[in-house]
């Protein structure tokens, strides 16, 4: 690698490579470095230009962006009317750790795609971990205040929804002014740019 050059195998004429080397791993390389499992030599010759890729679940906002090219993906591919996620369903894949990362998104798409008959997956069409984690979260705070925030959330994300992102129409539909459509998408921390719709 510090030569650029290799030997085929038998052979003893060395064979100059101008190539670049991309390597990954989910492992600490440096504590195997200290541990003797890993060669020093080897690891300060991969790490020139380290790139640091956050799990998923650091990346809320690639989430649904992700999700929605699943769909596109297995609908094409099973020949399905799919075209959209549900309100529901997409505050159940926001709201899950993703510990399988983008490969366990992946796979619940594929899973939700397959039995869904309608354009839009929902809730129940995906996986039971996600419908388990969600009813956790909701029976460990029940309280009055939770259940009236949680139905203006939803009210909110399916009017955005509705209205392409667009915060008049949707404080309109609901009776609000945009200055108060403005404060509750910012306490709820929604993106309504996620909505926009697509040329």
């Amino acid at each position: 690698m510090q030569e650029k050059e290799f030997e085929r195998v038998g052979s003893q004429t060395p064979i100059h490579s101008d190539v670049r080397v991309i390597t990954a791993t989910s492992r600490d390389l440096e504590q195997m470095i200290e541990q003797g499992r890993f060669r020093s030599d080897l690891y300060y010759r991969l790490n020139v230009f380290p790139i640091y890729v956050p799990p998923l679940r650091e990346r809320k906002a690639d989430i649904l962006l992700l999700a929605d090219h699943f769909v596109e993906k297995y609908a094409k591919q099973n020949h399905k009317a799919v075209r959209r996620i549900s309100t529901a369903a997409i505050d159940l894949l926001t709201g899950y750790h993703w510990p399988g990362n983008v490969r366990e998104l992946e796979n619940c798409i594929e899973r939700a795609v397959l039995p869904c008959l309608d354009k839009a997956i929902k809730a129940q069409h995906l996986p039971p971990t996600l419908q388990k984690e969600a009813a956790k979260i909701s029976s460990a705070d029940g309280t009055l205040k939770t259940a009236i925030a949680g139905l203006e959330h939803e009210m909110v994300v399916a009017e955005l929804k509705a209205c392409g992102g667009n915060r008049s129409a949707t404080a309109r539909n609901l009776g609000l002014t945009e200055r108060q459509i403005g404060l509750r998408i910012k306490r709820f921390g929604i993106d309504s740019k996620r909505f926009r719709h697509r040329d």
